[in-house]
């Protein structure tokens, strides 16, 4: 399908002009002439792009942020909910879009549903954008005559996992910032401060004090061996990159991450509430069981994680039920299993569920709103460690010139 500009006239004598699709330019007339219109010129739709558009599109890469997913599922809840037909509603919502790769991946949607090809198998075709929960939970809404309730859930999903990411990020930004600011810090001190004190205390003829020999052979290190150690650098970082990328070292990070100081445990509770959310909505939604375990393996995005719940699967597939199974796990605490045998035991599973991630997102809430108080006294420490080694490494030196002179 193509797009054509035309302008003509109508029964009246009246211009008319717009746009419109069809297979051709033929085709495109008889359309024309089917709505009492007489074509006076058609020709195909060229995109006019700025410079900024242009810009845009050559970096975003195919990149699909999740709150213009969110939006998607928001509008597609309304598209279904109102009887409007799937293609004309997608062809209208991918007009309206900004983002290239979104825009061309819906137009490519489109084309499969008039090929006669499910949504969720159309929409199976872009992983990069719509993963396998996404899909897994349209083919069910489909099936079920259910999709404006299942893109409510998923508008609802996404955006209270956005929530708990961007809490976490606002309360490390002021930690990351000092810590940034130290470095830049130690690496001017190092480059420029510390090489014109040397010269200065070379000219005393004396033992310098230790702190002072430890911070000039500091410098040295870096005035002289800079290019050795950015090359170590960036090969270590590209390594532990490449490394982390791999089965092993993804389970290994993903391990690692639960037991980081401070915020370890937040970042294992939200592990957790995401699990839970993506679990029950998928129960909710008609799963079967084996299934919505495996998918919420994959959406905890934490492959140490996704083992466990596996494993969890597993049991479930011997018949072992779902409390024991969670216990055997050991990721959750007693109030949470007594959770979950409720659950079980009343057949609310989904409904419980959400109760369990909704526990532990108020836990994440909390402790994030703790979190700023719980770093400081690690900055500050840092800070007066930083400075006290740097004024005694400069000062002393100093002071013993001064008490010579007297």
């Amino acid at each position: 399908m193509a797009v054509y500009d035309f302008k003509g006239r109508n029964t009246e004598g009246r211009l008319i002009t717009g746009q419109l699709d069809a297979s051709s330019k033929d085709a495109a007339v008889n359309q024309l002439l089917g709505r009492g219109i007489t074509p006076v010129d058609i020709s195909e739709f060229v995109e006019r792009l700025s410079f900024s558009e242009r810009f845009a599109r050559a970096t975003n890469r195919g990149r699909v942020e999740k709150v213009e997913l969110i939006m998607f599922c928001r509008q597609m809840h309304t598209i279904s909910r109102a009887g409007i037909p799937l293609v004309k509603g997608l062809r209208g919502l991918s007009a309206s879009l900004r983002n290239y790769a979104f825009q061309q991946a819906l137009n490519d949607v489109v084309e499969r549903l008039e090929a006669g090809v499910e949504l969720s198998s159309a929409m199976r075709a872009h992983p990069k954008i719509f993963d396998n929960l996404f899909v897994s939970l349209v083919s069910v809404g489909e099936n079920s005559g259910r999709l404006d309730l299942v893109f409510k859930q998923l508008s609802e999903y996404m955006e209270r996992d956005l929530a708990t990411v961007k809490s976490i990020k606002t309360a490390l930004r002021y930690p990351s910032f000092v810590l940034i600011a130290i470095s830049i810090a130690i690496v001017v001190i190092n480059v420029k401060v510390i090489p014109a004190f040397a010269n200065l205390f070379s000219s005393f003829g004396a033992q310098l004090p230790l702190p002072t020999r430890i911070l000039i052979g500091i410098s040295d290190f870096f005035v002289n061996y800079w290019l050795y150690l950015a090359v170590v650098i960036g090969a270590l970082v590209a390594w532990v990159y490449h490394y982390i990328k791999t089965p092993e070292g993804s389970r290994v990070w993903g391990r690692k991450k639960l037991r980081l100081i401070i915020i370890g445990d937040i970042i294992e509770r939200a592990s957790l509430a995401r699990y839970a959310r993506s679990f029950g909505l998928m129960l909710n939604a008609g799963l079967p069981l084996s299934n919505a375990l495996e998918l919420s393996a994959r959406a905890v995005d934490n492959p140490y994680l996704g083992d466990k719940i596996r494993g969890i699967r597993a049991g479930v597939e011997r018949g072992e039920g779902l409390f024991q199974t969670h216990l055997v796990s050991g990721m959750f605490t007693p109030l949470v299993l007594q959770m979950i045998s409720v659950g079980e035991e009343s057949g609310q599973v989904d409904a419980l569920l959400a109760e369990v991630a909704a526990f532990y997102e108020s836990e994440v809430e909390y402790d994030v709103k703790q979190l700023s108080d719980r770093i400081e006294p690690i900055m500050i420490v840092i800070m007066a460690a930083f400075v006290t080694v740097l004024a005694l490494g400069i000062f002393l030196p100093l002071w013993d010139m001064y008490n010579i002179q007297k």
